[in-house]
């Protein structure tokens, strides 16, 4: 419980030096901050398959990293918020993780291979790529999307611990309750709407942010699941013992990671609307 404690409260502190500094610095630490997380994050993805008896050779390793940094700091403007990582770069990431599997001819990067890393590579980089343009538009906005995610998390563990009763999926995660799944969720959309409402805009019509920020949770939820699925699938506690009591970089971000691409999903179908 102590080193629980204790990390948490370094990252309480580094979120805090971001969203306190000078912005022209923030950018260039929130920059920093994402190169590294995002090559913690692939290297435990990659560290699945390499427990396994067919590890991926060195080269394609290499390949993938590359291909995941590109795509990390591809098209980072403003205007790209909504619109999306170049085509350009995902071809190009496609392209050069499947070739080499043509060529292969001792099963050492087969197509399901190819097809993983791929998968891996676009799915990371994209994801911290839109948490670097999300701060550099507004950093007040991503302080909303951390807040559904921490809220529901921590009401849904509180809520389900008191009174949860019926277990949610426990074949993917035998600790988490429908009740718990429940209040989390009512509790993050009221904190969540009305920190957004009265700190990010309030040019925004009540039940159109309360519906979004119910489902931003709600995926939330299930992004912590699919984590929790690919552990469980692999017979792994967390994805690294990086954060003592916290477990992996993937074991922090799970629930963000749905929760920041249903978001720009939302966004997209709200401009489409308009």
């Amino acid at each position: 419980m102590k080193q629980r404690v204790m990390t948490a409260a370094v990252l309480v502190a580094i979120v805090l030096v971001l969203f306190l500094i000078p912005s022209n610095f923030a950018r260039i630490v929130m920059a920093l901050v994402s190169a590294i997380a995002s090559t913690l994050a692939y290297k435990e993805i990659i560290d699945l398959r390499e427990s396994k008896k067919n590890p991926y050779p060195f080269m394609m390793k290499v390949i993938g990293f590359v291909s995941m940094i590109l795509i990390v700091f591809n098209s980072l403007s403003t205007s790209s918020l909504y619109t999306g990582i170049s085509s350009l770069s995902v071809c190009l990431v496609i392209l050069i993780l499947i070739i080499p599997s043509i060529f292969d001819k001792k099963g050492k990067y087969t197509t399901k291979d190819a097809f993983y890393l791929i998968g891996t590579t676009i799915m990371i980089g994209l994801f911290f790529n839109i948490l670097m343009l999300l701060f550099f538009v507004n950093k007040w906005l991503l302080l909303y999307l951390l807040l559904i995610g921490t809220m529901t998390d921590t009401f849904a563990m509180l809520i389900g611990c008191l009174i949860g009763k019926h277990k949610l999926i426990p074949d993917v995660s035998p600790k988490k309750s429908v009740e718990g799944s429940i209040a989390g969720s009512l509790v993050a959309t009221i904190i969540a709407s009305i920190y957004y409402y009265n700190v990010v805009t309030s040019g925004i019509n009540l039940i159109v942010l309360i519906v979004m920020t119910l489902i931003l949770s709600v995926l939330g939820q299930l992004g912590d699941l699919f984590f929790s699925k690919i552990k469980r699938e692999n017979e792994i506690k967390d994805f690294s013992n990086l954060m003592p009591g916290h477990g992996g970089i993937l074991d922090r971000f799970d629930s963000m990671t749905f929760i920041v691409f249903g978001y720009i999903i939302i966004m997209n179908i709200m401009n489409i609307i308009k």
